[in-house]
């Protein structure tokens, strides 16, 4: 029988991983077994470049933490875990582990969970082949600019047209 100890301290690791998914929008759950320290480093310094989290704990440690959150589906984890939550967006946690999995075969996605429900493999990638949310205020933005200047040009025509009449 663990010491109270050390009973306390696991408890505090559960709340503190399940606040951080009950924060949350996207969690990503990988496999990470093989992976070098040199990539781990690279891994992680692109996770945290986005504002998100790179966390290794143990498969019953997130399967507490995610039941407290409310999270169902994560109970039958197996071999090495690590977990990558996103906080800022959907999009950036799944592309970063999506494109570190390409290039790394070693380096699989387990499964996803976006907004506190469990998400299947193909939906992360799914989530991943989106652009970024720069990308699409980018795109918002040019769209609407182009249709602020035909605005301009239609009022011009008109404004000369109602001289010609006058």
């Amino acid at each position: 029988m663990p010491s109270e100890k050390v009973l306390s301290q696991k408890k505090a690791k559960v709340e503190e991983l399940s606040e951080k998914f009950k924060k949350a929008k996207m969690i990503v759950l990988t496999e990470y077994r093989g992976i070098t320290v040199e990539d781990d480093t690279k891994l992680r310094a692109q996770v945290r470049a986005n504002g998100d989290e790179y966390v290794v704990v143990k498969n019953s440690t997130i399967s507490y933490a995610a039941k407290e959150a409310g999270i169902e589906g994560l109970e039958e984890l197996e071999g090495p875990t690590a977990v990558v939550i996103g906080y800022e967006d959907y999009v950036n946690a799944a592309k970063v582990v999506n494109d570190f999995a390409k290039d790394h075969e070693f380096y699989t996605i387990k499964t996803g969970v976006m907004d506190g429900k469990k998400i299947e493999v193909a939906e992360v990638k799914k989530l991943a082949s989106l652009p970024s949310k720069e990308t699409l205020y980018s795109m918002l933005a040019s769209a609407l600019l182009g249709n602020i200047r035909n605005l301009a040009v239609v009022l011009d025509q008109a404004r000369e047209k109602q001289a010609e009449n006058a």
